[in-house]
């Protein structure tokens, strides 16, 4: 159900003292992007100063990892991309984890939502593999909304006989997915996770899948520490994350839940949230 959105500070609630930050990430849609799905203004800079420092970001993003490179082509150099919910995880075009669902899955999840839509829900089902995302629904509406997250996605004509490894199946109902398709899903819930990504979007994908499982595997690699690591979120997929920093932020738009998970709050995505949080806290 629709939710009221957190009161939004006048500047993110910080402690004195210096940081010591080396890995920055981000969520996207509604927390580095504005409602518009806009990159900030001052993006770029922002960037170029924190690889100055030494200091790696990271955007983590339900989004596919081809759309998140193409986003990010011109710095996308060392960066790593947390893809897809955390079930996928590259730099430099070499994967350094990922979690697919086991053969036989993804058809399940299809059939309910073939069950689903033949009841009269509006909605559509995207596999989303390593190579690309796969629908078989393909009216304008639906593919212009796949489209803001899936620049690499092929039409076909049975989404239960795609070849190819899959990492997650994420579906889009223009109704509010909380009150609809998620509780649906609720047999899925039993062995895998089911997770609201958005107002109109839920995710399937193995229970050990999330963006906090991949950021503490990457901080592991990296010998990154909970202590150097700042995170930004303002979904229910963020929660995770936001548990592997100690410098975990909820965006001033983010839902309740990832309010009161957080440590701390930044202003809004529209506010350019982010980057001003980071120039506070970094001194940049």
């Amino acid at each position: 159900m629709p939710y009221s959105p957190a009161p939004r500070p006048t500047a993110p609630e910080l402690p004195a003292g210096p940081v010591d930050i080396r890995l920055v990430v981000t969520d996207m849609d509604g927390t580095l992007l504005d409602d518009d799905k806009r990159i900030p203004e001052g993006l770029w800079d922002t960037l170029a100063r924190l690889r100055e420092r030494g200091v790696l970001f990271s955007p983590a993003s339900g989004r596919q990892y081809a759309t998140l490179a193409e986003e990010f082509a011109e710095v996308a150099d060392g960066m790593v991309f947390i893809a897809e919910n955390g079930t996928y995880v590259v730099r430099d075009g070499r994967e350094l984890s990922s979690d697919p669902l086991e053969p036989g899955v993804a058809a399940r999840i299809v059939g309910a939502v073939r069950g689903l839509a033949a009841g009269g829900v509006d909605l559509g089902a995207v596999v989303c593999g390593k190579r690309s995302a796969y629908v078989e629904r393909a009216d304008e509406a639906f593919l212009a909304e796949v489209r803001r997250y899936y620049v690499r996605c092929e039409v076909v004509e049975d989404l239960t006989a795609v070849d190819d490894e899959v990492i997650k199946v994420a579906l889009f109902d223009f109704g509010p997915v909380e009150e609809t398709t998620a509780p649906a899903l609720a047999p899925f819930a039993d062995t895998h996770q089911v997770v609201v990504s958005g107002e109109h979007w839920v995710d399937v994908m193995n229970r050990t899948a999330n963006k906090g499982a991949a950021l503490r595997r990457l901080q592991r690699e990296l010998g990154i520490t909970p202590a150097q690591t700042m995170v930004f979120g303002d979904y229910l997929n963020d929660l995770e994350m936001l548990d592997a920093a100690d410098w975990s932020f909820a965006m001033a738009n983010a839902h309740p839940q990832v309010v009161g998970r957080a440590r701390h709050l930044a202003p809004s995505n529209n506010d350019n949230g982010v980057l001003r949080t980071i120039a506070r806290v970094l001194d940049l």
